[in-house]
Parts: C-alpha cells; structure tokens; sequence
C-alpha cells in the first residue's frame, strides 16, 4: 500500500494505493524480511495529512512491523533464516552523535523514520538493517507484538519520563493502542497506585475501565483527586490545558505524541500561567524511541503479560482501518495481517 501525496482524509478516505513493486534485495548489513503483521499508528495520519510528510514519494507506511527473515546480507551475524524479529519507529540513527553515544538515539539529527523516510509495513516484504531489528517473545501472536513496537514502546517511555512513584494518582489521556497497554504496564508495576483515565468517547472509558482504571472520564472533565502525573496520548490541543489543571504542585504531563493537529490550537488562548503553570507543574514530550525502548518494553510486556486487543484487518484494507481511526473508532489497536 504505497502513499502518493500528502492529502486530507476528511475529503479523502483512500489515502493509500495497492500496487504491485519488486522485491526488495537487502544490503550487506540488511536483512529480507517477509511481513507477517504491521500495526496501524496515528503516526500514518500525521504522515497523510502532512504534520510529519514524508520526505520523498512515493513511500510505503508501517512502522509496527512483524516478519520473518528470508535472506540476509554477507554481514549480517546473529540473525539466522527463519527468526521472527519486529520493526519500530527508529530505522536507523548516525551512531556517532553525542546523542547516540549517550543512549539518546532518539534525538539524533539524522534520525530515520520507518515508513516515512523509508518504505515500511504496509507491504508483504520489507529490508531493514539487521541491528535495528528486534526479537520477539514467543508469547505474542504476530497481531498480538505489532502493536508493541511503538504504541507499546513509545507508551513505555512516556511511562518512564513520568517518573511514577508508589502511592502516586496517575492520569492517562486518550485510551487507544497506546494508552490500554500503558494502563497494563502502571498496574503490574504499582498496584497500589490509582489510575485516570480521560477518553472522548463513552467506549474507551468503558474499555478503560475494564482494564482496572480507578475512574473515566471525558476529556475536559475534573478528577475528584488531583494527579501527580498525566501522560497525552492524543493528537490534539486541548487535553494539554486541560490536563495541566488537574495537576498536584510540582506534577508533570508528558505527552506521548509525534505532532499536535492544528484544529484546536486556539484552546491554548485559555492557558492560564496561575492555573495551569504555576507551582513548578512541567510539561515534557516525548521524542521518538530508541531500541533500548523496544527491547526492554517487549520483555516488560512477556514478563507482566501485556496483551494487547487487536482489530485485524487485511492489507488491502489499510484505508478502512486509517478512516476509523481518523473517525476516533478505536478499540485497542488496529493491525494490518498479511495472512
């Protein structure tokens, strides 16, 4: 499924092409991989929409991507035929940076996109560099990892950027593929704290709360009690403001989203510094992942077990799935199966 040109999904709902390609051939250091399962992100809409376009046309989509090596180039090592790896947002970085020798990949300069810089998921094969893949835990379903490569990975390092101590109330707003596996991960790893939930609509609130959410409720809503942190999941403007006023002194909100729509950016006009800001409140965003994210998400998520609630769809109903999400028809996580 290749995109063409940035467009706008109210006007057009079938953003993406099926097209035949050739194969791929890797390089030296690159592995073959025969896609097997590909998550459907947010992310894609900023790319069709053009928040983050791509840099090139046309470009293949997906970067929660499932498969299994069928070749590899003459460097590659430690990989062998047959092994199932993942895929995620970070298809490569320099290396060599002050960011990347520090372990903040994420950061670097030439930072390199799956499927927005490179053609990614959304197709039956795909090469990537062999050390920017990662194994996946037996546990998983194919349908069942996708998901963990960015809306779990990214969700985990929002978790971490939270800096969440026992007995803390928790916010998390915006309840799909990423926030239902961060709501997992909080209760496995602090049962005692209590969890809130901010969601649009009356079905991720509900779903929220089957997951073991202490309350839900709509996004401009007040909690009965005030939070210490409160991780943004959402794409849009107005659950900055009004997570900043349910903030304890000194809480912080980080949000977890690689660019903000511009439908409602007027809403910061209410930013109010003596409520929203004042008593040292913080806002931190998160950049991206690194593969450390990845893999220590992805044995966090064996180990608790995170599952994730998958919507499967084939891959020639890519647009279907991008449209439903685009319309807030979420539950889970949406993911493309090449079966």
């Amino acid at each position: 499924m290749i995109l063409n040109s940035i467009t706008d999904l109210e006007k057009n709902q079938e953003p993406l092409t099926l097209v035949n390609v050739p194969e791929p051939v890797p390089g030296d250091d690159e592995v073959l991989l025969k896609v097997s399962a590909c998550g459907v992100c947010h992310t894609e809409l900023d790319e069709i929409e053009g928040r983050t376009p791509p840099p090139v046309f046309p470009v293949i989509p997906g970067h929660q991507v499932i498969g299994r090596v069928i070749s590899a180039g003459k460097n590659v090592q430690g990989i062998k035929l047959h092994d199932r790896v993942g895929v995620a947002w970070i298809f490569s970085s320099c290396g060599k940076c002050s960011f990347c020798l520090s372990g903040q990949e994420n950061l670097c300069p030439e930072f390199t996109a799956t499927g927005r810089d490179v053609n990614g998921g959304y197709a039956e094969f795909m090469t990537v560099s062999a050390d920017f893949t990662h194994r996946i835990p037996d546990i998983f379903t194919d349908a069942q990892a996708a998901p963990l490569l960015c809306a779990g990975a990214v969700g985990y390092r929002s978790f971490r950027l939270a800096e969440i101590k026992t007995g803390q109330n928790i916010g998390l707003t915006g309840f799909g593929a990423s926030g239902h596996l961060v709501l997992q991960t909080i209760k496995y790893r602090f049962p005692e704290n209590k969890i809130f939930v901010f969601a649009r609509s009356s079905s991720e609130r509900a779903f929220a709360m089957e997951l073991g959410a202490d309350w839900a409720g709509d996004t401009t809503d007040e909690v009965p009690e005030l939070l210490d942190s409160i991780i943004d999941t959402t794409p849009v403007w107005i659950t900055v403001v009004e997570a900043l006023k349910n903030l304890k002194p000194g809480g912080r909100l980080v949000i977890n989203a690689i660019r903000k729509e511009n439908l409602d950016k007027d809403y910061l006009m209410n930013l109010d510094y003596s409520r929203h800001l004042w008593m040292e409140k913080e806002i931190k965003s998160v950049a991206n992942v690194t593969r450390a994210d990845v893999r220590d998400f992805l044995a966090a998520a064996a180990e608790i077990p995170v599952i994730p609630d998958v919507q499967l769809y084939s891959l020639g109903e890519a647009n279907t799935a991008l449209t439903e999400m685009k319309q807030r028809k979420i539950r889970g996580a949406k993911v493309l199966s090449m079966d």
